[in-house]
């Protein structure tokens, strides 16, 4: 991946990201850029192992930081749909007027908003374990009583070793925005799915994920182009799991658009 590079949104936050550049290979098959997006308190390296496996594939690669993370600035405004309309602001910026996207825990959920705000931005769009809002109604979501998984709790105790911008640069101010936006209903995320033109791959977690499945169905049902995907264990399927992860994600990001 080339240097890392900054472009402002209309707003003035500067937003850092990695491009790999035009393919060196033939991309006839598949010419379509690949966005991906990381997760809160994380940054885009969580991402240059499945990076290298679509650069090799003849894939464009794009990876920001999103903002308050990584080497983007921060902000004084943490809501849901701005994480949304930075990923739009940085596609409109480089030119790109198609996409597919790929977002973790946060990260996916600012990909669906993207993909509802600009549905023929995103020819593709993955979503991997991003916890989906509450529906007016829905008893509030408590994620304190999810415990880690043993390859979650490797991954925090080592991750300052590994990547201490990432642990360093999160501004944590954001938690709690991020826990309180949660907590409240969302009912204009439920209504604008059908929004969604994008062939839509979510990636469910087991026990120690962080979506419902119950709301997961109903999401599901409300996005035209939709399959889910369950895999066993945690969070972080693209990290703990990064094999069948790429069994699944691969193929599916090569494929001509559906019918």
């Amino acid at each position: 991946m080339d240097t890392t590079r900054t472009t402002p949104t209309r707003t003035g936050i500067e937003i850092a990201y990695r491009d790999s550049g035009e393919p060196s290979v033939s991309a006839d098959v598949c010419p379509v850029p690949v966005v991906l997006v990381h997760g809160m308190g994380g940054d885009g390296g969580t991402w240059d192992r499945f990076a290298r496996a679509l650069v090799a594939q003849g894939r464009r690669v794009l990876v920001p930081d999103l903002r308050g993370h990584g080497r983007s600035a921060r902000a004084g405004s943490y809501r849901f749909e701005e994480f949304g309309a930075d990923v739009v602001e940085v596609c409109d910026n480089l030119g790109l007027t198609r996409v597919d996207l790929v977002g973790h825990s946060l990260g996916g959920h600012a990909a669906s908003l993207a993909a509802q705000a600009r549905p023929g931005l995103v020819r593709r769009l993955v979503i991997e374990e991003a916890p989906l809002p509450l529906r007016p109604g829905d008893p509030e979501q408590v994620f304190a009583n999810r415990l880690p998984s043993l390859p979650e709790l490797w991954h925090a105790t080592t991750s300052v070793v590994r990547h201490p911008r990432a642990v360093f640069a999160f501004d944590r101010s954001m938690t709690g925005s991020a826990l309180e936006q949660f907590r409240r209903p969302d009912p204009l995320w439920w209504d604008r799915l059908p929004d969604i033109e994008a062939d839509t791959l979510i990636l469910r977690g087991g026990p120690g994920g962080m979506v419902d499945p119950r709301k997961l169905e109903s999401a599901v049902a409300a996005i035209p182009r939709c399959r889910v995907v369950v895999f066993p264990g945690g969070h972080s399927i693209h990290r703990d799991r990064y094999d069948e992860f790429a069994a699944e994600v691969l193929p599916f990001l090569m494929q001509p658009r559906a019918s």
